[in-house]
C-alpha cells in the first residue's frame, strides 16, 4: 500500500520508511505542510501518517484543508504532546487516529495496518481467495497449504489485488500504487512482474488465469471455482486460520513479533541512523544552553524563549525515537520549563541551567544500544509541584533508581493548566506540593480540589514547614490532601513520606464487551484504560464463544438487541454453564424501557445501564460487581 509520511525530523523519516517499507509499503516522505498538501492532492495514497508540528503549515491545519477538501484517506497523527487537549484537537481536524512520541515502531505500523484494513473491502487481518491465503502482518503467503516465495513487487501486486478483490486494475493503477512519486516504471516493468507472479502462482496449483486481463482495461482477481474433491485436512487448516483472524480482528492493533534477527537488525539501524542524528541534537542542545545563559543573565527575549521551547519540544520527539529515555525526560522538563506566557525571571530559569547540563552529559555520554525502551505507563508517577529545584532533581534521581516515574512542574499555574488537560492514567499518582512563600494567598488548596476533581485516586501530598499553623494543617487534610513537614526530613524520607502514600496496584481486569455498534465500540477501550482495565471488543455474536474462551474475561458488557442473537438469550445460556454461572454480567442498552431491564435481571443480569455512560462510571460499576462476587 502507498504512504505519504510528513514529517520533518530526519531520523524518524528514515527510521519510519525502514519499517514501512519492510512490511511492503511504498512510501513517499515530504518534510512541511505545503509540500504535504501538494503530494496529497496530486497523487492517490491509502493512508497518510502526519506530523503535528511542522514548517510553513502545521499538521492540525493541513489536516483540516484535506478533510475540507472532501480527502478521506486514513490519516494518522504523530506528535510529542501527550495531553488530552492536542487529541481532542488532532482528532477534530479529521485525524483517524493518533500516537504520541515516543512509540514503538512495531505498533505505529500496526496501526497504519488497522487504518488501512478499515478503508479496505476486505477487513480482515488475514486475506483469502479461493485457496489463497495472505497474511499482511507476517507478509506471508500461502496457496492450498503451500508456502509462496514472492519478490517485493510480486506481493504488493498480489496484495493490492487482493484488497480490492472485485476491481480491474489498469497498468497506470498499478504504478500510481506500487511505486513511490520519483520512481515510475514502464507498463513492460508491470507486465513482467505479473507474469512471474503466475507462473509462481502455476507452481502451487492455482489455474492459469488465477489473475486475468481484460485487454485495453487491466487486471483482476477471477472469481474462485468451489473444489468439491478438495483434501479435507486442507480446508480444516484454512477455516482455522481464518477464524484464527476473526479473533485477531476484534482488537485495534496487531503488533508483529519479530525474531530476535530482526531485533537485531533494527537497533544495528538505530546506531547507524543516531550517527547522522547526534550532531544535530548536539547542535540543537547548544542552542538551548545559550538561550537559558541568556535567560539567566536576564539578556532574553520571549520570542526567543518560544522559539527555545520549539526547540526543545521537537528534540523530545527525536530522542524518543531512539528509545534515549532518560535524555527523552530531562528534555521534557526542559519543554515544561519553557511553557509560559510570560518571560521567565533570572530566578526562575536557573533551574534549567542544571537541567541542560544533565542533558548534555546524556545525549555526548549515551547510545541507543544503552536504552532501547520507554518507561511502563504502568510504573507509579511522582508530579513534583513548585519544589525547589535541587530537591527535585535528587527525588527524580531516587525514584528513577527505585522503579517509578516523575515530571515535574516549576509552579502551581503550570500545574492547574497540567490537571485541566492531562490525561488520566491507569498507573497509581502521587502529587507533591510545595507551599509557595506567600501561604496567606495560597493557591494550594485549589490546585488540591482539582486533582480530586479529575482525578479522584490520586494521592496529593503537601511539603510545608514545621511550623505551619494548625488550621493551614487541617485544612489540607480536610481538603484531602496530607501534610508534611520538611524543615528537618531528608530527601530519602521525603520520598518515603510521598510513596507511602502510594495505593497497592491493581491487577489489570479483562472486560468483554458485545455490541454491534462499532463506534461505541471504538470508543470503549479508550473510555475504560484510565481505570486499569483491558478492552476486548466484539461485533460478530457468532464469534461469541470463540472470543470468550480466548478470552476468559473476568466481567461482560452485553448489548440486548443485536442482529441474529439477543443478548438476553446469551444470558440466559452463560447461567446455565457452570464454567460462567459466576462470570458478572452487565447490559449496556440505548434502551430504558423498564419492561427490557426486569427481563435483563430475570435472566441473570449483575446491572443494567443506559447509553449514553461515562467511562468512569462504567468501570465503576463493573468494579462493584467483581467486589461483590469477592466478597461472596
Amino acid at each position: 500500500m502507498k504512504i505519504l509520511l510528513i514529517e520533518d525530523d530526519d531520523a524518524l523519516i528514515a527510521l519510519l520508511t525502514r519499517s514501512l517499507s519492510s512490511q511492503h509499503h511504498i512510501v513517499d516522505a515530504v518534510k512541511d505542510g505545503e509540500m504535504g498538501w501538494t503530494y496529497a492532492s496530486t497523487f492517490d495514497y491509502d493512508s497518510i501518517v502526519l506530523d503535528i508540528m511542522l514548517p510553513k503549515l502545521d499538521g492540525i491545519s493541513l489536516c483540516k484543508k484535506l478533510r475540507g477538501a472532501g480527502y478521506t484517506t486514513p490519516i494518522l497523527l504523530l506528535t510529542s504532546q501527550d495531553n488530552t487537549t492536542a487529541k481532542v484537537q488532532g482528532l477534530d481536524a479529521g485525524a483517524d487516529d493518533y500516537v504520541v512520541k515516543p512509540f514503538d515502531i512495531a505498533e505505529l505500523t500496526a496501526r497504519v495496518r488497522a487504518l488501512l484494513r478499515r478503508g479496505s473491502t476486505n477487513p480482515l487481518p488475514l486475506m483469502s481467495w479461493g485457496d489463497l491465503l495472505l497474511n499482511p502482518s507476517t507478509c506471508e503467503v500461502t496457496y492450498n497449504g503451500q508456502a509462496l516465495a514472492l519478490t517485493t513487487k510480486e506481493y504488493d501486486l498480489l496484495e493490492l489485488l487482493l484488497r480490492d478483490s472485485y476491481r480491474i486494475f489498469s497498468s497506470d493503477e498499478i504504478i500510481d500504487r506500487l511505486w513511490s512519486s520519483d520512481d515510475f516504471p514502464a507498463e513492460a516493468t508491470v507486465r513482467s512482474h505479473l507474469r512471474r507472479l503466475r507462473h509462481k502462482l502455476q507452481a502451487v496449483g492455482a489455474p492459469a488465469d488465477f489473475i486475468s486481463t481484460i485487454h485495453g482495461r487491466g487486471y483482476y482477481l477471477k472469481s474462485p471455482q468451489p473444489n468439491p474433491t478438495k483434501n479435507f485436512a486442507i480446508v480444516a487448516s484454512k477455516q482455522h486460520e481464518i477464524s484464527n483472524a476473526l479473533v485477531g480482528a476484534i482488537h485495534e492493533v496487531d503488533a508483529p513479533i519479530q525474531s530476535h534477527q530482526q531485533q537485531a537488525d533494527y537497533l544495528a539501524f538505530l546506531q547507524e541512523t543516531w550517527v547522522t542524528t547526534k550532531p544535530k541534537c548536539v547542535q540543537s542542545l547548544t542552542e538551548l544552553t545559550a538561550t537559558v545563559d541568556r535567560l539567566c543573565l536576564g539578556n532574553c527575549t520571549y520570542p526567543e524563549q518560544q522559539q527555545a521551547h520549539q526547540q526543545a519540544h521537537k528534540l523530545v520527539g527525536t530522542l524518543g525515537v531512539f528509545s534515549l529515555v532518560s535524555a527523552m525526560e530531562i528534555t521534557r522538563q526542559i519543554e515544561m520549563l519553557l511553557d509560559r506566557s510570560t518571560l521567565l525571571s533570572t530566578t526562575e530559569a536557573v533551574p534549567l541551567q542544571t537541567y541542560v547540563s544533565k542533558l548534555a552529559r546524556e545525549i555526548l555520554d549515551t547510545l541507543p544500544s544503552q536504552q532501547t525502551a520507554v518507561p511502563s505507563p504502568d510504573l507509579p508517577l511522582l508530579l513534583f509541584i513548585n519544589l525547589n529545584p535541587n530537591l527535585a532533581l535528587a527525588l527524580t534521581e531516587m525514584a528513577e533508581h527505585r522503579g517509578f516515574r516523575t515530571s515535574t512542574l516549576a509552579t502551581i499555574e503550570a500545574a492547574d493548566r497540567y490537571f485541566s488537560t492531562a490525561p488520566h492514567s491507569p498507573a497509581p499518582t502521587v502529587v507533591l506540593i510545595s507551599l509557595p512563600a506567600n501561604k496567606e494567598s495560597s493557591p494550594t488548596l485549589g490546585s488540591i480540589d482539582k486533582v480530586h476533581q479529575r482525578f479522584p485516586d490520586w494521592s496529593v501530598v503537601v511539603l510545608g514547614e514545621q511550623d505551619e499553623s494548625i488550621d493551614l494543617r487541617l485544612a489540607v487534610v480536610r481538603h484531602g490532601g496530607k501534610f508534611l513537614g520538611s524543615t528537618a526530613l531528608t530527601t530519602k524520607q521525603i520520598f518515603t513520606a510521598a510513596t507511602s502514600a502510594l495505593p497497592a496496584v491493581s491487577t489489570i481486569m479483562k472486560v468483554m464487551v458485545v455490541d454491534d455498534d462499532l463506534d461505541w465500540l471504538r470508543a470503549l477501550p479508550k473510555l475504560l484504560q484510565p481505570w486499569g482495565m483491558k478492552v476486548t471488543t466484539l461485533a460478530d455474536p457468532q464469534q461469541f464463544w470463540t472470543v470468550l474462551q480466548l478470552v476468559q474475561p473476568d466481567a461482560l458488557v452485553l448489548d440486548i438487541k443485536m442482529p441474529e442473537i439477543n443478548g438476553l438469550e446469551l444470558c440466559q445460556v452463560l447461567r446455565s454453564d457452570p464454567q460462567w454461572q459466576r462470570l458478572p454480567i452487565l447490559f449496556l442498552s440505548a434502551s430504558k424501557d423498564s419492561i427490557a431491564q426486569q427481563e435483563a435481571f430475570k435472566v441473570g443480569a449483575d446491572d443494567y445501564l443506559s447509553k449514553p455512560i461515562m467511562g468512569g462510571e462504567l468501570a465503576g460499576r463493573i468494579r462493584h460487581r467483581l467486589a461483590r462476587l469477592q466478597i461472596s
